[in-house]
């Protein structure tokens, strides 16, 4: 076994000096029965804006600590050790930063077994460990929670997890090998794989009780006081902790090794074999069912220190900085102080996306909502199934019955568009048709404040043909959602030459308030996400046209991890919109972008795909086949992989000199928000720089390295 004593961290500390450190400050605290507890309190001297993290230095604060603890508790002067966070922050896990700069294998490898030598300790101090987890708690923060003998947790904490695998490594401070050992396989494999693939889920405090990570759950008001009462009750013997969800010996011979075939075969079959994270952990997961902890933390240590180094980890951390902090300040916005308060919202249309608008802005705002249509028929669909969505809300706990009867309220559905006059922000969400969408604009223009903001959700027509018609364009704009609306986190907001830098400012303001990331873009034809798509989409229909199989044109992206192969996005984004997205492409760049009339034809099929259990397509239907025109010049996957990495290569070449966004990274936010792009691959500029497809169609990288 590793003897962490005997290994050397100096070097590491060292090479963190610019640390923000987080402290662990120390104090006795007097219990009930007269037994004195040492509390360690994690704190970075910093507001809840920078949250606690653990980075070498901070590491060795709480090694400093621990050691004064154990000494003590040698001595009898404690009779037990607790560890805390600084107000609503427990600790938001390893310093990213310190990990991505130290990253070559060595350093990686130091990180592992530090992060192991320090926590590992809290388990046997010869007086019993607490951890009172009163916030946010994410990756290590978790890890030192684990490690302690006992548990409680905050019922407001406002999120628990281990994000590792979504981050292109696996949670290496005791994680993957305590957890399952604590809570049992399944739900083990859930929290530590599931959850991070499925865009980073969070757990809440009480599913995390319910799973068996925490022991006991109390309320904000008093959780510090109830977490000592109960850790003396603990001390005393008056209260005997019992852990119902920790895993037999039949579920470790039996049940075991089942679930984590499952599992693979599962990842296999929804993600394919690009991301190297989840199959690590999944390998982590599966070995621990020997129950040998410190022979875990070793396991741990090498797989930590393979994927710290690794291209993946790397790419994870680059695109995780896009969405945490270029996301948060848009390039090209303007002064937030000019952006108009909205105190009603008006939608034009009452179908399925125009409802799915009023559901978002009636909860993210609460504020009045209009929706309008042609009839009084469509406009009570409408509104019933936005009452639907209240009532699933409702029903799930995630609202109360007040809140549910509030936002309903707020949603008002008619026929008569004189009721947009007091709208601060109308957006149209009708047909895909320029001649539909400038009829709806004329009409509405009018009625409504000469303040109001027009936003058009326009997926790749021209913003300012839109708004020809409009006597004042500049309060015009392109405000585009992705699908699911709920769901997806972009919006491309689009700036024609005479949008009004209040009308932008407004804009970013409401995505802000939405809870969507915003991205300001030229009105350039399918701004960003749609043309890379019809990228994506459009070299894959070619190789169906020249007769390439479906198995072989639907695997060929695999390489790239993306998270569905090309015609599973067409039909998800459906048939005659991917047709449409195309053919605008082709009309507005003839030489540069491929349409089928195959698409066309496919789109009158029911149901043209033949998929697996997982959803992944695996041929046509005798129906879809018929509907598509073949030659005989069929491609391999390996042809049709460069051909789009190519084509992706010298469009977003072209798109950056067009100024459609203000960098690269920009282009790789989009994908990522608003097609999913795989953390692991990084943006997409960092990786056609990475496989090498911008020097050869480029001659040179998007990024300096």
């Amino acid at each position: 076994m590793t003897d962490y004593t005997k290994i050397d961290f100096s070097g590491l500390v060292a090479a963190s000096a610019d640390e923000v450190v987080t402290e662990a400050l120390s104090q006795d605290i007097k219990l009930p029965s007269g037994a004195k507890l040492l509390l360690i309190t994690l704190d970075n001297g910093r507001d809840h804006k920078r949250p606690n993290t653990l980075g070498p230095r901070s590491l060795e604060s709480l090694q400093n600590a621990i050691n004064t603890a154990r000494e003590r508790a040698a001595a009898g002067e404690i009779q037990a050790v607790a560890v805390t966070g600084k107000p609503w922050i427990f600790a938001a896990g390893a310093d990213l930063s310190k990990v991505s700069t130290l990253a070559t294998r060595d350093n990686a490898l130091l990180m592992a077994q530090y992060g192991h030598h320090v926590l590992g300790q809290l388990s046997n101090l010869a007086v019993p460990s607490f951890a009172f987890v009163n916030g946010l708690a994410l990756g290590g923060a978790m890890e030192i929670a684990l490690n302690c003998n006992y548990r409680t947790v905050d019922e407001t904490a406002a999120a628990l997890a281990f994000p590792e695998v979504f981050l292109g490594i696996i949670p290496g401070w005791g994680g993957a090998t305590i957890v399952p050992n604590l809570i049992g396989i399944e739900k083990a494999i859930e929290i530590i794989v599931s959850n991070p693939l499925k865009n980073n889920r969070m757990l809440k405090p009480r599913q995390a009780y319910e799973l068996g990570l925490f022991d006991e759950i109390f309320g904000a008001a008093s959780f510090l006081e109830q977490s000592l009462a109960w850790a003396d009750r603990v001390i005393t013997g008056e209260i005997k902790v019992k852990r119902s969800n920790e895993p037999g010996k039949l579920e470790r011979l039996t049940k075991w090794p089942l679930a984590i075939k499952i599992a693979r075969d599962t990842l296999r079959g929804k993600l394919g074999t690009a991301a190297k994270a989840p199959y690590v952990a999944l390998d982590l997961l599966a070995a621990a069912s020997d129950g040998k902890i410190e022979k875990g933390f070793e396991r741990e240590d090498q797989a930590l220190a393979e994927l710290i180094s690794s291209d993946q980890f790397k790419a994870s951390i680059y695109a995780f900085d896009l969405v945490q902090k270029r996301a948060k300040n848009p390039a090209g916005a303007p002064d937030k102080s000019l952006a108009q308060p909205i105190k009603k919202v008006g939608i034009i249309g009452a179908g399925l996306m125009a409802s799915q608008f009023a559901l978002l802005f009636v909860r993210k705002l609460r504020v009045p909502v209009l929706i309008t249509d042609l009839d009084q028929a469509r406009v009570d669909k409408g509104v019933a199934y936005i009452h639907g969505e209240i009532d699933k809300l409702l029903g799930k706990g995630r609202i109360d019955s007040d809140t549910a009867n509030q936002l309903k309220a707020l949603v008002h559905g008619t026929t008569d568009k004189s009721e947009y006059a007091d709208c601060g922000w109308v957006i149209e969400a009708v047909f895909e048709e320029l001649g539909v969408k400038q009829t709806v604009f004329k009409e509405i223009e009018p009625i409504i404040s000469p303040e109001a903001i027009i936003a058009t959700n326009t997926s790749s027509l021209s913003v300012a043909e839109i708004g020809s018609v409009l006597k004042h364009p500049e309060r015009l704009l392109g405000f585009h959602f992705f699908n699911p609306v709920a769901i997806m986190p972009l919006v491309e907001v689009v700036r024609v030459d005479s949008t009004s830098d209040e009308a932008l400012a407004t804009a970013m303001n409401v995505a802000k308030l939405l809870g969507k990331s915003a991205v300001i873009t030229a009105d350039r034809p399918g701004f960003v996400v749609n043309r890379l798509l019809a990228k994506i989409m459009g070299e894959p229909a070619r190789a169906i046209d020249f007769g390439t199989p479906m198995e072989t044109v639907e695997r060929s992206l695999d390489p790239i991890g993306l998270p569905m192969g090309p015609f599973e996005l067409i039909d998800l984004v459906g048939w005659k919109v991917a047709a449409h997205v195309q053919d605008t492409m082709v009309a507005a760049f003839p030489e540069r972008f491929y349409a089928t009339e195959s698409l066309h034809r496919l789109a009158e099929v029911e149901d043209p795909l033949v998929k697996n259990k997982h959803g992944k397509v695996e041929a046509f239907t005798s129906a879809g086949a018929k509907a598509v025109k073949t030659e005989k010049s069929p491609l391999t996957s390996e042809e049709i992989q460069q051909r789009v990495e190519d084509e992706l290569a010298k469009e977003i070449k072209i798109m950056l000199d067009e100024g459609v966004v203000a960098a690269a990274e920009d282009i790789d936010l989009c994908l990522i928000l608003g097609a999913g792009f795989p953390f692991q691959a990084g943006g997409i500029t960092k990786y056609l720089d990475r496989v090498g497809a911008s020097e050869r169609v480029n001659g040179k990288k998007f990024h300096d390295e």
